[in-house]
């Protein structure tokens, strides 16, 4: 059928020959022999047939001459410095008809330092197609890659091993007959021995009647003696067994024999023990099957003494002298549940940590005595309380077995499709799935009869593990690529590096040959060719390198239209194939492998529409041609193209070597797989103009704003820096003395796609629909752009799985936004790896080894929020789990950020499956990774928690727990998180500086005064102005110091605020300050700025509130040296939108600030003075009910608070706890214990201890929590004067608190019954007034030390 189906479009595509090629009338056969001195031309109409092998200097193909390979069945090597095909001139190899079915090697020799004149345009060592020419190569369809449909293992084989195993009910001997020539069980069969003596005479019958030559054998399962015959014992004799004859009751045996070689037999024999002890005869034999392959038959019969773990038994807690569970004591209290001679004892506490990691120290741990813990050996004076278990042995029971493991040095490779035309002899590759792509292994593929369709032999056995399944939800599958095509161009190379630069770096040759096609060729279709060897460390020479051809399908008038297609590229010295400034090409079914420099590689910028359908990239390492393609080394030792002076800084300028690197978004990328690069899979860059030879062909910021074409289906992995990058452009000026850096380094950028690429046209979305990257060591994607839409992708195992990042300080393009949806995101995956990668170590809540993609302490997370907005809707977050010391988390935050949160980051339908309660979000803390969280971006992060999937609050939103100018009396905190949860309005001010730009900005909420937010400002010291960029709640007043003289210019903008939203602001000058205020709406895509009012003076400060779009007020009060004024939104925005519908509405101060003024800080002018009570403006949500919630975790929300309070002369004390919404008063003076169960937030009861009780020697109270349960949440509370000294205070270090603590009248504790200390365990203590308000995860999560 498929042969019709050609034949048919044979007929309909016009240019391509119905017949095959070499079956052309009017061919002369061609046998030029071998000179490598013979230049050939062929040209004027002469139509030839190379027939033979053949070596020439070179080959010119003109003005109407053609060249055909003949397709014989004698292997063909064609030996030529170059293959030019110019005007009219056509090589034809096969075609799609009739594709190529021989074998064809061309190999392009020569050295880079030839004597030889090189080509103006194609250089040396090539294969050229000029204008008008046709170049046809067809070779054998063959399937090009795939994917592992079962896990390859290291050191396995993957062979189908057999193993045959019987216990009761299968008594007797067991007789198996194998074919030594494959390891193939021919016959099995069981004879009964044991009941009847006809089963004896059956099996000397069926041992007589094997053939001679197959392999025999035999065991005895449970009992095969009993009725065993003398003619069975005698057939059984003479095959060679010394044994058979001395069987007994129950006695195992074994035996391997080939029939008709009594020396071959090896036996086994042992005598039984009893009901009570293990016995086992054992045989091995290897042998050799017809291919050469080795396996190893055993036999194995055995009597096995099984154990079984007893239950938990507790007979003693830790009072008294400690806590005792003698083996002797527990059988009295025990006396069914023990037996009587253990074979091993295990203790652990009530809630599971094993007696080793508790930090006591333990004074017997023996299973004949039992396990001891004394009160006097512990540093705290008490022992936990323990429990212990025995192991102990059951009754033997009978077990049999027969194995045949394949010892072959060969593997199977179980395939997703069926692979199709390999043969044996071919080569291919099998990618990585771990962090680093050196774990790509090659294999050759052996003959193999018994493979099924789907798979493959290959000689030798894999050095890693190769997964060939999905693993949590995310597929994981190994890419198997074909290396070997039956047509191959190959560069014949030196044995080492010679001649150029690229020797500093590389010692082997890079100059490789190339193939590159010229502008206005007549037509070119490349198919079923392998490339080894192609590429040269020079510009312009790659394996497939179409160069300014402008359309290459039917737009240009090519039909059918250009394309490369089913091509193996490898062991390349420059890129796979290159496109330049040349649009709709097909590049289909192709796969790179072991390159230099970027793989897929789209050049300049104006390359559009072409499309890379089904490709394979793996190993891709750096190159050096441009500053791109270079590592670390490479960019700090090429200087060529730099200012004198230049200092490289690789991690911005360079080190971005990418498997697909696309420079212009419209071209389509359609289940492509990018499997490991020093760098990035797939890297979207821009150009904001044309370079190169490309200059001019579109206008500035074209390609920024160019809408992506196709991106759906495609996967990375095994990538350094990330799977995705869509961010950054390059240099397009060279280097000068104010910007020394390369021609083409890189350098920022910014992408917002609306239709035409015209900004002022409506947007087109970029959509990524199902992209799975996984094992990247950076970055699952980094995304930084306007409207860019993930649906239905997958990100597993990587350091962090997904940033989206806006424009830093502004979204370049206002009112876009970033989403994804329906996608899933796993932390640490079941596939976990293995050690020989830098990295290993604990991971995961059972801290089982695995490969990690940072250092050992990285914190994990899944979704990384940066700057905004985003929308996240119905994702999963799957494993990801915190450790003491590694703060893992699902949701995370940008590290040392120094930019912009927006509160418009909105997250609803969230599941978290095997995610902690306590991983699910984590704002930072001061240590490694983090630094000191002193930079703006770390300070004022917020997320919206829409329907309180993340929170249990629907509506509310996550802050930073220390940042208060978010912060109102009703907020949660969460202590795993360092966030609290809020509710309120929220935007953001952009307070712009200028003269000078280098002071740092302290901002005060009237209702919180003594709680500052010290910012330092997104932008460098050195730039010309300074913006801070603050998250305000609306509707509040504020102050605004400075830690130098004021500003001479401050400029407020409005961000995010909706019309008529306000606040007030109070900003610190020196006395003696005089100003000018007016208001504008500043247009940020026109570079439009419009005045909109002046701000008056104003001697009442009530008198600002009343301020107005045209005329608005401001006072100045000189003597705390505030000037205060209301900044307000009169227009409307989008829902997307920073700015107004009209603009960026902005408020602009200009000051005269007198010289020599001393730094700008109001603060003890301003308050108390300024200072407000705070209120609740929005309501807090109420909880999600338990019983809603898809998760067995919840939080368990507390308050609990000790004040007191005056009238007049009078004082009255109170204190409360209130847990879920339910509240209860202290009764009494002294202290009030809730006890709340752990595992359910169940509460257990209330228990007051009068300040009488707690003097002295407090038994009560010691006891009291001595005899709660391991895993008992404790609030503490005090009413009264409270007694805070003592030897009752060390309950409340029992209870987790700090040593040092120096109480006061009022106590809030919120404390743990347990042997870990969890995070949120607080304590507040005042003269006045104590008060915590938080949640705690129930059941308690136990985080485990890294």
């Amino acid at each position: 059928m498929k042969t019709c189906v050609l034949f048919l479009a044979a007929l309909l595509l016009p240019g391509i020959h119905a017949v095959c090629p070499d079956k052309e009338p009017g061919l002369q056969p061609w046998m030029p022999g071998h000179s490598e001195d013979h230049r050939v031309t062929i040209s004027y109409g002469r139509k030839v047939l190379l027939t033979t092998s053949a070596t020439v200097h070179s080959i010119e193909i003109l003005s109407g001459g053609k060249l055909v390979i003949a397709d014989t069945n004698r292997a063909i090597l064609l030996r030529t410095k170059h293959i030019l095909i110019g005007d009219k001139g056509e090589l034809h190899i096969g075609s799609p008809a009739c594709p190529y079915k021989g074998n064809l090697t061309i190999s392009l020799y020569g050295r880079l330092d030839a004597s030889d004149n090189e080509h103006s345009y194609f250089g040396r060592k090539y294969i050229g197609v000029g204008t008008g020419g046709t170049l046809e190569i067809h070779g054998e369809k063959k399937l090009s890659w795939t994917f592992l449909n079962k896990t390859l293992q290291p050191g396995e084989s993957n062979q189908n091993n057999y193993l045959f195993q019987r216990s009761w009910g299968s008594r007797g001997i067991i007789v198996h007959v194998i074919d030594p020539k494959t390891g193939e069980v021919l016959h099995n069969d069981r004879f009964d021995t044991y009941r009847s003596k006809e089963e004896s005479r059956r099996l000397a019958k069926h041992v007589d009647g094997v053939e001679a030559g197959l392999v025999l054998a035999m065991v005895v399962n449970d009992e095969g003696s009993n009725n065993l015959e003398d003619s069975a014992r005698k057939s059984l004799t003479r095959l060679g067994s010394r044994h058979i004859g001395s069987l007994g009751f129950r006695h195992p045996w074994t035996f391997i024999v080939t029939k008709g070689h009594a020396a071959s037999a090896v036996e086994g024999h042992a005598v039984y023990q009893g009901t009570k002890a293990s016995s086992e005869a054992r045989s091995a034999r290897v042998l050799q099957s017809a291919d050469g392959e080795r396996f190893t038959v055993t036999t194995s019969s055995q009597w096995v003494q099984e154990a079984e773990w007893t239950d938990w038994l507790d007979r003693d807690d830790q009072r008294g002298s400690g806590d005792w569970e003698k083996v002797s004591d527990l059988h009295e209290a025990y006396p069914d549940r023990l037996c009587s001679a253990p074979l091993d004892i295990q203790a652990e506490t009530h809630d599971g940590i094993p007696a080793n990691r508790t930090g006591d120290v333990i004074h017997k741990n023996d299973k004949d005595y039992g396990f001891v813990c004394l009160n006097q050996d512990q540093a705290h004076g008490l022992c936990h309380n323990y429990r212990v278990r025995f192991l102990c042995g059951k009754l033997v029971r009978p077990q049999a077995s027969i194995s045949i493991d394949m010892s072959s040095n060969s593997s199977i490779l179980e395939l997703a499709d069926p692979p199709e035309s390999w043969r044996s002899g071919d080569r291919v590759v099998v990618a990585s799935t771990d962090y680093s792509m050196h774990q790509a292994e090659e294999f050759t593929l052996l003959p193999c009869p018994t493979c099924s369709a789907h798979q493959v032999k290959v000689q030798g056995k894999a050095q890693f593990i190769h997964m060939g399944e999905e693993v949590d939800g995310v597929d994981m599958r190994a890419e198997v690529g074909l290396l070997s095509r039956n047509v191959l161009i190959r560069g014949e190379m030196e044995p080492g590096c010679y001649g150029n630069e690229a020797c500093k770096f590389f010692d082997f040759d890079t100059f490789g040959g190339h193939l590159k096609v010229e502008r206005g060729f007549a037509a070119v279709h490349v198919c079923g060719v392998e490339l080894e060897h192609m590429g040269q460390q020079t510009m312009g020479h790659y394996p497939i390198h179409f160069h300014m051809n402008g359309d290459l399908d039917e737009r240009g008038g090519y039909d059918p239209p250009t394309s490369v297609s089913d091509l193996s590229i490898h062991h390349s010295f420059s890129r796979c194939v290159t496109i330049h400034s040349s649009n709709g090409l097909l590049v289909k079914d192709v796969v790179g492998y072991d390159v230099l420099g970027h793989c897929f590689f789209t050049e300049d910028g104006p390359e559009e529409r072409n499309t890379f359908d089904h490709c394979l990239g793996l190993m891709v390492r750096a190159g050096t041609l441009l500053p791109s393609d270079r590592d670390g080394k490479m960019c700090r030792d090429i200087t060529r193209g730099t200012f004198p002076g230049y200092v490289a800084n690789p991690r911005q300028d360079c080190s971005a070597t990418s498997t697909f690197w696309i420079a212009n978004p419209n071209n389509n990328l359609i289940n492509c797989a990018a499997a490991g690069s020093e760098e990035t899979g797939f890297w979207f860059l821009f150009h904001h103009v044309p370079t190169g030879p490309s200059e001019g062909l579109y206008s500035p910021g074209h390609t920024e704003h160019m809408p992506m074409g196709r991106f759906t289906n495609n996967r990375a992995h095994s990538n350094y820096r990330a799977g995705m990058i869509l961010d950054n452009g390059v240099k397009t000026t060279e280097a000068n003395d104010k910007d020394k850096r390369p021609f083409l380094s890189l350098i920022g950028a910014r992408y917002g796609p609306h239709q035409d690429a015209d900004p002022f046209k409506p947007r087109v979305p970029a959509l990524i629909h199902h992209f799975v990257a996984y094992k990247n060591q950076d970055h699952g994607a980094w995304l930084r752009g306007g409207d860019v839409w993930l649906d239905a992708c997958q990100f597993a195992d990587n350091g962090i799985g997904l940033t989206l990042a806006s424009g830093g300080t502004f979204p370049d393009d206002d009112g876009s936004r970033q989403q994804v949806k329906n996608s899933l995101f796993v932390g640490e995956s079941e596939n976990r790896g293995m050690p020989l990668f830098d990295i290993w170590g604990p991971g995961g809540a059972d801290l089982t080894g695995r490969t990690l993609p940072r250092g050992i302490d990285f914190p994990i997370r899944g979704m990384q929020i940066y700057d905004g907005p985003i929308n996240m809707q119905n994702c999963t977050f799957r494993k990801y789990a915190a450790l003491e010391g590694r703060h893992t988390s699902a949701f995370g935050f940008r590290l040392n950020n120094s930019w912009q949160s927006c509160p418009n980051n909105n997250i609803t339908d969230i599941v978290f499956d095997h995610v902690p309660i306590t991983s699910r979000v984590f704002f930072g803390e001061p240590g490694p990774w983090f630094n000191q969280m002193q930079m703006d971006g770390d300070k004022t992060t917020i997320v919206h928690d829409v329907d309180g999937s993340i929170s249990e609050y629907p509506g509310a939103f996550l802050v930073k727990d220390d940042n208060w100018l978010l912060r109102h009396p009703d907020c949660i905190d969460v202590p795993d998180w360092k966030a609290a949860i809020c509710s309120g309005r929220y935007a953001q001010i952009y307070v712009q500086t200028r003269n000078p730009a280098s002071l740092n900005m302290l901002m005060v909420r009237d209702e919180y005064p003594d709680r500052p937010l010290a910012l330092e400002g997104a932008l460098g010291k050195k730039k010309h102005y300074q913006q801070f960029q603050p998250v305000v709640t609306l509707a509040k007043g504020y102050t605004i110091h400075w830690d130098q003289a004021a500003p001479a210019e401050v400029t407020i903008w409005l961000i995010n605020f909706n019309k008529n939203d306000w606040i007030s602001v109070g900003l610190c000058y020196p006395q003696g300050t005089s100003f000018t205020v007016i208001s504008d709406i500043h247009n940020r895509l026109t570079k439009q700025t419009r005045k909109t009012g002046v701000f008056m003076r104003t001697t009442q400060r009530d008198k600002i509130q009343h301020s107005q779009l045209a005329r608005g007020y401001y006072y100045w009060e000189e003597d705390s040296g505030l000037l205060f004024l209301k900044v307000k939104a009169h227009n409307d925005r989008k829902q997307f939108a920073f700015c107004s519908l009209k603009g960026c509405e902005r408020v602009k101060i200009t000051a005269v600030v007198p010289k020599g003024s001393r730094p700008s800080n109001c603060m003890a002018q301003a308050y108390p003075r300024h200072a407000e009570l705070p209120t609740v403006d929005v309501p807090m949500p109420s909880k999600i009910p338990n019983g809603r919630l898809h998760s067995p975790e919840h939080f368990l929300e507390v308050n609990l608070e000790s004040y007191n309070i005056r009238f007049f002369h009078i004082k009255e004390d109170f204190a409360f706890t209130e847990v879920n919404g339910r509240k209860s008063y202290q009764p009494e003076d002294g202290v009030q214990l809730t006890v709340i169960d752990g595992n359910d937030g169940m509460l257990v009861e209330n228990k007051s201890f009068r300040n009488s009780i707690l003097q002295g020697i407090p038994a009560q109270i010691h006891n009291y929590v001595s005899d709660l349960r391991d895993g008992s949440i404790v609030l503490v509370t005090s009413k009264g004067r409270l007694l805070t000294r003592g030897t009752w205070t060390r309950v409340l270090e029992r209870l987790g608190a700090d040593k040092s603590l120096k109480l006061k009248d009022k106590l809030a504790f919120v404390g743990f019954k347990g042997s870990f200390r969890p995070d949120w365990i607080h304590v507040e203590v005042d003269a006045n007034r104590a008060k915590i308000h938080q949640v705690l995860p129930v059941p308690v999560v136990h985080k485990m030390k890294l």
